[in-house]
């Protein structure tokens, strides 16, 4: 079985696009508070690229990885 990949355009992606809707529009992905993430777990995150953003950031957090953020925001993210 072949060790899983993750898919580093998504996580550039993260890092580099702002929410563009609700409660914290303009906020890069990347930096959502773990609570709204958890709001929209619970409420069912919207279907296609943006729901599948919005839940890589909160499996992230939610376990404690924010660190592989930080790295690839150093090196992709707005400054």
């Amino acid at each position: 079985m072949e060790p899983v990949k993750p898919d580093v355009q998504i996580l550039i992606d993260i890092v580099t696009t702002k929410m563009p809707f609700g409660k914290h529009k303009g906020v890069l992905i990347s930096d959502l508070p773990p609570y709204y993430l958890e709001w929209m777990s619970s409420k069912g995150f919207p279907p296609g690229k943006m729901g599948m953003m919005l839940s890589t950031v909160y499996e992230i957090k939610t376990n404690g990885l924010n660190s592989i953020l930080q790295q690839v925001k150093a090196v992709h993210g707005h400054k």
